[in-house]
C-alpha cells in the first residue's frame, strides 16, 4: 500500500484533518497528562471515598465510647469495667485467671 492509496481512504482523511488531530491531542492531554487529568481525579475520588468510610467508622466508635462513658458514671459499673479490663482487685481478695487451650487439631 503506498501513500497515495492511504490518502484516499476515508478514515485517513478524517483523522488527518487538522481539527480532528487537534481535538485528539487536546483530549489525550486532558485525560492523561494534565495536572487535572481524569486519572488524578479518579485517584482523588477513591481517596475521598476511603476518608468518608473512615469518618463513618470513627463516628461509630465515638458513639460507642460515649455509651461506655455514660455507663461508667455508675460506680458499680466502673468497678466491673476495671476488674474485667485491667484485672484490678480489692486488697483482701485473690484473682485467678484461667486460660483455656482452644487449639483445634
Amino acid at each position: 500500500m503506498n501513500l497515495k492509496e492511504l490518502r484516499n481512504k476515508k478514515w485517513f482523511k478524517v483523522i488527518s484533518n487538522k481539527y480532528v488531530l487537534l481535538i485528539l491531542i487536546f483530549g489525550g492531554w486532558m485525560l492523561f497528562l494534565d495536572s487535572n487529568s481524569w486519572l488524578i481525579h479518579n485517584e482523588l475520588n477513591q481517596e475521598i471515598d476511603e476518608l468518608e468510610e473512615n469518618r463513618q467508622y470513627y463516628k461509630n466508635e465515638i458513639s460507642k465510647d460515649k455509651a461506655t462513658i455514660e455507663q461508667l458514671q455508675d460506680s458499680v459499673e466502673m468497678e466491673k469495667f476495671a476488674r474485667q479490663q485491667y484485672y484490678m482487685k480489692r486488697p483482701d481478695e485473690e484473682i485467678f485467671i484461667i486460660e483455656y487451650d482452644t487449639i483445634k487439631e
